[in-house]
């Protein structure tokens, strides 16, 4: 798999802002009230999660650059689940506006680190540094633009994202299993060690159901031993702070 780089990563970042800014900026009021891709939550409950994740992680970078060090969300995961609530419920408009605020607030303080060491400053997410804080950002844009269930599902991942979410899922691979991904006119990979079930299907089924989402082109396949089988059950998201992968439960998304 390819490594991204920071230029890449910052790129990305600004691709992902533009499409779930796009998908907002159709949703009507009864639109935003509509049920998401996540279990129990509505359009709203994603978009205000999206604006709170922008916000939190803009912080992340604005504390690390004065050399200081804060928790991700303001009140932790309490403060964090009370202001999805709180926000949910919001107009379209107020969505919008909250969403373009908290992405505009997060670019520009990706847009002014001025080299690699800026890159590697030390965050409190996942005890990281700010590229895995971009990294995070830029798994919860894509995969909850996918959850806003308005057209930009997970068959429209590029290869390097899915390759990206190969590599961060891999924790969620049981001990003593080893999965072979197989997507389809690449090369496999392999995760975790021990009893073999390989994975084939497009590339983008294989990671949206590695995310805990559903895959939209319905070519998965698992097979052990030349027979086809279950899909395996995979372990809950990286541990740390629920991401991209989690619902309001905090367990993953559909299998």
């Amino acid at each position: 798999m390819t490594e991204i780089t920071t230029s890449e990563l910052l790129a990305e970042l600004h691709k992902a802002a533009g499409a779930v800014a796009s998908t907002a900026a159709k949703f009507t009021d009864e639109d935003v009230k509509a049920p998401s891709g996540l279990p129990g939550w509505t359009r709203g409950h994603v978009l205000a999660h999206l604006a709170g994740i922008s916000n939190a992680m803009a912080r992340q970078l604005e504390f690390a650059a004065r050399g200081a060090s804060v928790e991700l969300y303001d009140g932790g995961q309490d403060g964090r689940t009370k202001a999805i609530e709180m926000a949910a419920g919001h107009n379209a408009d107020a969505h919008r506006a909250d969403l373009q605020a908290g992405l505009d607030r997060a670019l520009t303080a990706f847009d002014s680190l001025e080299g690699d060491a800026d890159w590697q400053t030390s965050i409190a997410y996942r005890g990281g540094v700010v590229f895995d804080g971009g990294l995070a950002l830029w798994r919860e844009l894509v995969i909850h633009t996918a959850d806003l269930d308005a057209g930009l599902g997970p068959e429209t991942w590029s290869r390097k994202f899915c390759e990206h979410l190969f590599d961060f899922l891999a924790a969620r691979v049981p001990p003593g299993e080893k999965l072979v991904l197989q997507p389809l006119g690449l090369p496999p990979v392999t995760l975790g060690l021990g009893r073999s079930t390989v994975i084939s299907g497009m590339i983008t089924d294989i990671a949206a159901w590695l995310a805990g989402r559903e895959p939209s082109l319905g070519s998965l396949r698992a097979t052990a031993a030349a027979d086809g089988v279950d899909l395996p059950e995979l372990l809950p998201w990286p541990a740390g702070t629920p991401a991209a992968g989690a619902t309001p439960s905090g367990t993953p998304a559909a299998r």
